[in-house]
């Protein structure tokens, strides 16, 4: 097959690179010339170190060449660029193609999930999601790894699964996207509040701790917005929200971390200008989405004023202590 992945960010490439092992053709298209321009030379993207790249990918600052013909879309870009990137896209987009959404988020201003976004603007019934415990690494190392792939399209997954399943990732499907785009994006915000308690200089007890009672608000708000409460227990699920909390490769995590142990504002801000922090975005999201539903989910209310509004980090003990 030939696929298309709209962004070159590491996780983008990461599954350009399972792809490209399962003998696909990958093309990837960026608006940065000068990374295009150094991998048209070199077959290398500097901002991914050490990681040798197959043959079968290929790289453009083109939309029209990128969007030439795939039999499948893979959109890889940041939740917030979503909406100008589909809006670009819809000149040279033909929507009997399925599109993948691997981003992870909901939209700032509308509060619209990511897939009604694309379904809005490029006018396509074949739209799936993937999202799970992986870290890009481990998926470019080809570590045994799982996806939750999510889709109302038989073609969409028939064929999302025919690029990505081999003998080192599994897919599992299914049939809940709202309450996997929902999973996905809360547990961003959950690993900031897991790095929050290790930046306070807490272990492994209270991000168990912390980890169960924001399964419990999950669930809960997987029910109060009409999805399937064992979306939960999904790899998308609780899944990856083990995975993202439980450790500093999460740059979620990492954002924490320097808010529990009070960084300054400087080093804060330096690291959400050159880091894709998805919960940061996200937890404003689901603020005002919960806000708008008149629905409580504690864990998202202490994130917001902990990380946006600046409160004292130490109210995350207080909050777990509490909380009903």
């Amino acid at each position: 097959m030939k696929i298309s992945i709209i962004g070159t960010g590491i996780f983008g490439l990461s599954l350009a690179i399972s792809m490209a092992n399962n003998d696909h053709e990958i093309i990837m298209w960026s608006e940065n010339k000068k990374l295009v321009n150094n991998f048209q030379k070199n077959h290398h993207l500097k901002s991914i170190a050490n990681i040798d790249i197959p043959q079968n990918i290929n790289v453009t600052n083109s939309l029209e060449e990128a969007l030439n013909n795939p039999d499948l879309i893979i959109l890889a870009t940041s939740a917030k660029y979503i909406r100008e990137t589909c809006t670009n896209m819809k000149e040279y987009y033909n929507n009997k193609i399925p599109i993948a959404i691997a981003s992870k988020g909901i939209e700032n201003d509308t509060c619209a999930y990511l897939s009604d976004i694309v379904k809005e603007i490029l006018k396509t019934k074949h739209i799936a999601i993937i999202s799970g415990p992986t870290f890009a690494t481990d998926l470019m190392n080809l570590e045994p790894a799982a996806l939750t792939l999510a889709s109302a399209s038989k073609k969409a997954k028939v064929l999302v699964n025919l690029a990505l399943h081999s003998e080192h990732l599994k897919l599992r499907i299914n049939n809940d996207v709202y309450g996997i785009q929902l999973c996905s994006s809360i547990k961003n915000v959950v690993a900031i509040a897991a790095g929050i308690l290790d930046g306070l200089g807490f272990n492994e007890s209270s991000r168990a701790f912390l980890i169960t009672e924001s399964i419990k608000d999950i669930k809960d708000l997987l029910v109060k917005l009409e999805c399937n409460p064992k979306t939960i227990l999904s790899y998308a699920g609780i899944g990856d929200l083990i995975l993202t909390a439980n450790s500093n490769k999460s740059r979620n995590y990492q954002f924490g971390v320097l808010l529990g142990k009070k960084a300054p504002e400087k080093e804060i801000e330096a690291f959400l200008n050159n880091n894709t922090v998805e919960g940061y975005y996200t937890v404003k999201s689901l603020k005002e989405l919960t806000k708008n539903k008149k629905i409580k989910v504690p864990i998202i209310n202490i994130v917001n004023d902990i990380a946006i509004k600046r409160r004292d980090p130490k109210k995350i003990i207080e909050f777990l202590i509490y909380k009903s």
